[in-house]
């Protein structure tokens, strides 16, 4: 797409998962102008490098319109004001990464980081389903589950950063073991829960896309699986919106592929759980921005980030 005669401010993304990494350039408008993506290596120093390569396209290609900031998202643990990545279980040997610093000196451009769910939290508020909310949360539901809060209008990290491990939460005495803990909301409403939570009940282990394949297709095993996922959903749900009262909750990856599976059971839990006022304040909706959400969110923390330092996250 041509940039010559854009008003658009430009920013560029890095999305760092365990599998692949994602550059992309983009501006205030949501608009993806350029993606390179390549594996990501065991070797963090190799990653870096090649971001850095893509970055140095993307900056070349925009010009001479200035990018204003480059975003980071990637899974947590990790500290955002520190800039660290902090081992997390889809990249285990990225161990106290400085991966900021190590961007930033390369670049005369700020840097910014956050963790996957509040970079897709911000991406769904600024272009997703989460337009025109105040109060929203977003759930990533993928192979792991965690939150990330816009709370009055603005992203809530916590007083460590730590803010939406909501997969931690114990929702049960026994269950699939995510996360440290038997019985915990993840391992209930996450991919590898449910792998687990099929390998318990038949001895035998499936992917979740698998084991959602089967359900849609009317396997009984499988829509077992999802029935229980379906109603931990809900009772997850039901302590979220109590607590915080949001107008939406947001759900990405297994949930938006196959929300069929869900919502019927997860809404009536809900309903049964929830305080009534709240309940009806509240929609739950898959994720807007589809398989576009990681760029995204890579661009909604540069944009997020940048925002906040000049005094507001408003659009």
């Amino acid at each position: 797409m041509a940039l010559q005669n854009s008003t658009h401010k430009f920013f560029i993304g890095i999305d760092i998962g365990g599998t692949k990494t994602a550059v992309s350039l983009g501006d205030e408008a949501g608009n993806i102008r350029k993606k390179e993506r390549f594996a990501t290596a065991d070797h963090y120093e190799e990653v870096i490098d090649q971001a850095c390569s893509s970055v140095r396209a993307m900056l070349d290609f925009a010009s001479p319109h200035k990018v204003e900031a480059i975003g980071i998202s990637c899974g947590g643990p990790l500290d955002p004001a520190a800039g660290i990545i902090q081992a997390p279980p889809n990249l285990p040997t990225w161990i106290d990464v400085p991966v900021v610093d190590l961007i930033a000196r390369r670049f005369d451009l700020p840097v910014y980081l956050e963790n996957d769910a509040n970079a897709c939290a911000l991406a769904e508020w600024y272009w997703g389903n989460g337009r025109g909310c105040r109060n929203l949360i977003f759930l990533t539901f993928g192979t792991g589950l965690g939150a990330g809060f816009i709370l009055d209008g603005r992203l809530y990290s916590g007083t460590s950063g730590l803010a939406g491990e909501v997969g931690h939460l114990r929702l049960a005495e026994e269950g699939p073991l995510c996360y440290g803990k038997a019985g915990s909301w993840e391992g209930f409403c996450s991919g590898s829960g449910m792998s687990r939570l099929y390998e318990m009940k038949f001895g035998r282990s499936l992917s979740a896309k698998e084991i959602c394949d089967r359900a849609e297709a009317g396997d009984a095993r499988a829509l077992e699986v999802t029935d229980t996922t379906a109603e931990y959903l809900g009772r997850g749900l039901a302590l979220l919106v109590d607590l915080f009262n949001p107008e939406r909750v947001i759900i990405g990856s297994i949930f938006s592929r196959s929300e069929g599976l869900f919502r019927k059971r997860m809404e009536a839990v809900m309903k049964a759980e929830a305080l009534p006022r709240t309940f009806s304040d509240c929609k739950v909706l898959p994720a807007g921005l589809g398989e576009h959400l990681g760029d995204m969110a890579a661009l909604g923390v540069a944009i997020g980030k940048l925002r906040q330092k000049e005094g507001s996250y408003d659009r």
